[in-house]
């Protein structure tokens, strides 16, 4: 049985400048699926901090169709795989994924790829063990173009049912003090054309449009313009 240690037991304190060593786990939009000039929101984020001194060092380890219990199954050995030196490990870890779990298999009232109940019990269970680890940031998911449903002949997405799953997210993270950053509520907000320029011809991935303007949110989100190693010692 896997053990975890807590997060101020993972805490390297020899550690004092102002770089962390952040990971990034999760489904396409954490891959930058979309995105053929920048690369997605962390790659464009990856290259912000590398040209800052000591900027972070960031990790992009997105897989295209993640669900949510994929990224818990890699969640502790991608983690261990990044800490660069002998007997360290990342400092933050940054999730986004859940848009894959909604989706409705074959028709648009099909099952859903991941139970209602499943997900919720998955979801605090990933917050959980990456917790042990060490401090969580998450980043929601996107809206869709229900339009141009269903995606590769067989997944019907809905704002309905991503809303629902965004939710449970959403609580979930407050509930464990994990920032979240609710980019569905942002980007509806914003207009449905917002929206369908933003996204490729799926209907379900950012296009480049979409990824810089979700680039822009996140460097704009007040958690994580506060990502230092003082925050992060004092989240422990």
């Amino acid at each position: 049985m896997t053990t975890f240690a807590t997060p101020r037991q993972k805490w390297n304190s020899s550690f004092n400048t102002a770089s962390l060593r952040i990971v990034a786990l999760g489904d396409s939009l954490v891959y930058g699926y979309g995105d053929t000039v920048g690369g997605g929101w962390v790659e464009r984020l990856r290259r912000g901090w590398m040209g800052q001194k000591n900027g972070h060092v960031l990790y992009n380890l997105g897989v295209r169709g993640d669900r949510i219990y994929q990224v818990e199954e890699r969640l502790e050995g991608e983690y261990r795989c990044r800490g660069e030196l002998r007997n360290r490990v990342p400092d933050v870890i940054m999730l986004s994924v859940g848009v894959n779990d909604s989706a409705r298999l074959r028709r648009p009232d099909g099952r859903l790829f991941t139970e209602f109940d499943t997900y919720q019990q998955q979801i605090e269970n990933l917050l959980d063990k990456a917790q042990q680890l060490c401090p969580v940031y998450f980043v929601g998911m996107v809206p869709v173009d229900e339009q141009k449903m269903p995606f590769m002949d067989c997944f019907y997405f809905n704002n309905f049912d991503q809303y629902r799953y965004k939710e449970v997210t959403k609580k979930a993270c407050h509930s464990r003090n994990i920032p979240y950053l609710d980019i569905f509520d942002l980007w509806l907000g914003r207009g449905e054309d917002y929206v369908k320029l933003r996204l490729t011809n799926d209907g379900l991935h950012p296009n480049v449009k979409g990824y810089e303007s979700l680039y822009e949110d996140i460097i704009n989100w007040q958690a994580l313009q506060k990502l230092n190693l003082g925050n992060v010692s004092a989240i422990l």
